[in-house]
């Protein structure tokens, strides 16, 4: 085990807070903190601000980069997702549509930029439109408004979208400054006494014998700085989350028996720049969904200043850390925007950025019609292990879901149901 953590590399901002406050609102802790969220990512940053709440607590974000939300959280299209693909009864689904309510209020609440720009799904044949008859029907199920436009409606609001077949409408689809709004959860976490180490690297966890009933001795985090100066430190806390996104596998698997040790896998999404004013939707374009993808298609999406952008694709890949973007990939995304906006500037688009998604397999991002292919979240106190909560695959709508995630977390600690 490293030495003993350094006080002094928490945030200056808050770091005597936490040492002049009892852990544990239940009884005396010898854990250097009650919670240590590791990732801070859209959905690490929002656990770890739900948690920070609790009195008598105190928590520790640790995460590898320079700044939060580097990776997944600031590398995606920016859409709260109505929920309406994920299927019955998954996390996903739950999550999805309950986030998205949050995150509405929030950012109305603390002014956060984000805009109800609506989305359209779009069909070219009978085939999809039958793909958008069921997603009609599931989302009645569910409560998720959605309506089909007619013809005469799509001429007038986007006439520049081509839809052979008909348009399905979802009016709670809309976007969100993921920059402030993490901005805003790192802020609140601060005023609450939070922690946070930068460039740390976790490169170990130990689950710690002792202490009383319940959670026991908790967790000895072992890290090291990204650069790679200095020895190994070690954090203690009674309680593990493991938000760790692209790596949250490689975490599990550091304290999971090997028979419970998973395969990390990732999808690589380019997206695409679009430098002409013309076209210019001001909805969300979005292609049937395509059974078996690992996405939902290279679709067109806005920012907040109204500009359009494509993506992304989707690419399997080893290497969590290739954000390059690939020539190869245009001409394909190309032919797919072509599909639905035929009128747009070909050579005005063009390679913008990467990201990259953790999946828990080769795995579709839409449920279909029987699940076939499709993988939920996977958010669970893990067996033999209290206190220690693994987040896998939070992929897609892990930005609209994170509030609602962060909400489960805590009532998984300290509900109704809680373990201990």
């Amino acid at each position: 085990m490293g030495t003993p953590f350094p006080r002094a590399l928490t945030r200056s901002l808050s770091r005597q807070s936490v040492w002049k406050r009892s852990f544990s609102s239940s009884r005396q802790s010898h854990a250097d903190f009650t919670h240590a969220i590791i990732g801070g990512g859209a959905v690490g940053l929002a656990i770890a601000r739900q948690l920070a709440g609790r009195t008598g607590t105190s928590t520790i974000l640790i995460e590898r980069h320079g700044a939060v939300g580097t990776e997944t959280s600031s590398r995606n299209s920016e859409v709260i997702h109505a929920g309406i693909y994920y299927g019955p009864s998954s996390l996903k689904t739950k999550l999805c549509i309950r986030g998205k309510h949050m995150l509405y209020d929030l950012c109305e609440a603390k002014s956060i930029p984000h805009w109800r720009t609506k989305k359209w799904i779009i069909a070219q044949d009978e085939q999809q439109m039958q793909h958008l008859q069921d997603l009609h029907t599931f989302s009645k199920s569910i409560d998720v408004p959605t309506h089909f436009l007619s013809s005469r409606e799509i001429q007038d609001r986007e006439p520049d979208v081509r839809a052979e077949a008909g348009v399905l409408e979802s009016p709670t689809t809309g976007i969100i400054d993921s920059h402030a709004f993490m901005a805003y959860l790192e802020g609140a976490f601060d005023e609450q006494g939070g922690d946070q180490v930068m460039n740390t690297i976790v490169t170990g966890i130990e689950r710690l014998e002792g202490g009383d009933e319940g959670r026991g001795g908790g967790y000895a985090i072992t890290t090291r700085s990204k650069d790679g100066a200095g020895g190994q430190d070690t954090i203690t806390a009674e309680v593990v989350i493991n938000s760790a996104g692209l790596g949250a596998i490689e975490i599990s698997n550091m304290l999971m028996p090997a028979q419970r040790q998973r395969k990390a896998y990732f999808a690589k999404g380019t997206y695409f720049s679009y430098a002409s004013g013309h076209p210019k939707p001001k909805t969300l374009l979005y292609p049937a969904p395509v059974p078996g993808l690992g996405g939902l298609g290279t679709h067109l999406t806005l920012d907040m200043a109204g500009r359009a952008r494509f993506g992304p694709d989707v690419e399997w890949v080893d290497d969590p850390t290739d954000l390059t973007p690939n020539p190869a990939r245009l001409k394909d995304a190309v032919d797919v925007i072509r599909s639905y906006l035929p009128s747009v500037d070909v050579g005005a688009i063009d390679l913008d950025y990467c990201g990259v998604r953790p999946k828990l397999g080769r795995t579709t991002g839409t449920y279909g019609k029987d699940g076939k292919g499709f993988a939920d979240f996977y958010i669970k106190e893990e067996d033999g292990f209290p206190g220690f909560v693994n987040l896998l695959g939070i992929e897609s709508p892990g930005l609209t879901s994170s509030l609602a995630i962060a909400e489960l977390v805590e009532d998984m600690l300290y509900g109704e149901n809680a373990k201990v």
